[in-house]
């Protein structure tokens, strides 16, 4: 298939997007519809792929964001199979549960790609320490669209560096969606130190939802982290991510350190696992999450 059939297939799919976000603000029933129309234009999207593939470069995992993109007419599905965050203090316990945390990265041109995400399902236990009470809620969460573009070395290697805008459309409901709309900028940088190390940055600022659901604040931070190379198919990473929330319920920092590993089965799939720790007050005690990465 050719470049003009592979822009008539991106054209389709973002239309089909942008479709599927109109109709899926309503109820469980039209976010499930949603989810279809997407995963089978990305697999008919999936047909124009031009040239060779770039090495597998995924989003997950980990708490920053890389700077490479996907090569133009290829699509890469990365789904969280699942996600447990866990938060403890004197008052009461909250446990979140995800699962099916989708993101769509769609190859636009050679150095630009489109984003979708979308939470299928949330799972939220609330238990009152003082009372013994327990809450239970379960929602679907938000979509978010973004683009990359990158500005040096699409496939991330050497010294690479993109800028990624970002909006978040308020599908879901709380506790699991924000409940308003939000948008930010993230600045992926990266650079190779040798053939097994790699530093990478992630700074970014962000209109972010305020607490209860109604307005925006202040968010802006860094994730700075460490990769390891243990042969082709075994990497690590080590991070550490800081970012102060100008909330008006409450300004706060919020400190993590992350630790994950990924496996590539082949050039085309990658399994991940990750721990992300708190480290003051104000972050989750614990996260723990596993996922996969499928170029298709």
């Amino acid at each position: 298939m050719g470049i003009h059939e592979m822009r008539q297939c991106n054209r389709c799919l973002l239309r089909a997007l942008m479709g599927g976000i109109a109709i899926a603000g309503g109820a469980m029933v039209a976010s499930v519809r949603f989810a279809f129309v997407v995963l089978g234009c990305c697999a008919f999207a999936g047909l124009a792929h031009a040239g060779e593939p770039r090495d597998l470069c995924p989003d997950r995992p980990g708490l920053g964001t890389p700077a490479c993109t996907v090569e133009p007419g290829a699509v890469v599905g990365e789904l969280g199979l699942g996600d447990w965050t866990r938060e403890n203090d004197s008052v009461q316990r909250s446990d979140t549960i995800l699962v099916g945390d989708a993101l769509v990265r769609i190859g636009l041109t050679e150095s630009l790609e489109g984003q979708i995400g979308w939470t299928a399902y949330g799972h939220v236990r609330t238990r009152d320490k003082a009372t013994g009470a327990v809450r239970k809620t379960g929602r679907t969460g938000d979509v978010t669209l973004a683009l990359r573009q990158n500005l040096r070395h699409p496939d991330g290697s050497g010294f690479s560096v993109a800028v990624m805008p970002y909006a978040t459309l308020p599908v879901g409901k709380a506790p699991i969606g924000a409940g308003d709309w939000g948008a930010g900028v993230l600045v992926p940088l990266s650079v190779e130190l040798s053939d097994t190390v790699s530093l990478a940055l992630t700074p970014g600022v962000e209109a972010a939802v305020d607490s209860d659901g109604d307005g925006r604040h202040l968010r802006y931070g860094s994730v700075a982290g460490v990769g390891l190379a243990l042969g082709e198919r075994l990497s690590l990473s080590t991070e550490v991510a800081l970012h102060r929330d100008g909330d008006p319920a409450g300004h706060t920092t919020e400190a993590l350190f992350g630790l994950s590993a990924a496996w590539k089965a082949n050039a085309m799939t990658q399994f991940d696992v990750g721990l992300n720790c708190g480290l003051n007050g104000n972050s989750p005690d614990s996260q723990f999450y596993l996922g996969i990465a499928r170029r298709f």
